[in-house]
């Protein structure tokens, strides 16, 4: 899994049909210290991430393990909202602090 961030949401009317129904998000992926890479993906979202929050996201065949998703043509698929991060015990996200700071 990787960590990113939702920076909006892709619209396509015309589609496999596999996919109708499937809500659709421009992420940007994150590095150890929560700086924005210059990597984007667009994902599947299977758990109601909004923009600006940060999501774990599973790509390649790993997306497609979800039930229902196994043949279905996609490569990513968010699988979770994060809370908070911490690395060597110092705090790198916070959802509460993201809304708290304006």
């Amino acid at each position: 899994m990787q960590i990113a961030k939702v920076r909006g949401t892709v619209v396509s009317t015309q589609k496999d049909p596999s996919l109708r129904g499937s809500k659709l998000l421009l992420l940007q992926f994150v590095d150890e210290e929560g700086h924005l890479l210059p990597k984007y993906e667009v994902a599947a979202d299977s758990v109601g991430a909004g923009i600006d929050e940060w999501v774990l996201v599973s790509c390649g065949s790993a997306a497609r393990q979800i039930p229902g998703n196994e043949q279905r043509p996609i490569d990513a698929m968010v699988v979770g909202i994060i809370d908070t991060i911490n690395v060597d015990n110092r705090l790198i996200y916070s959802k509460k602090d993201q809304y708290t700071r304006g």
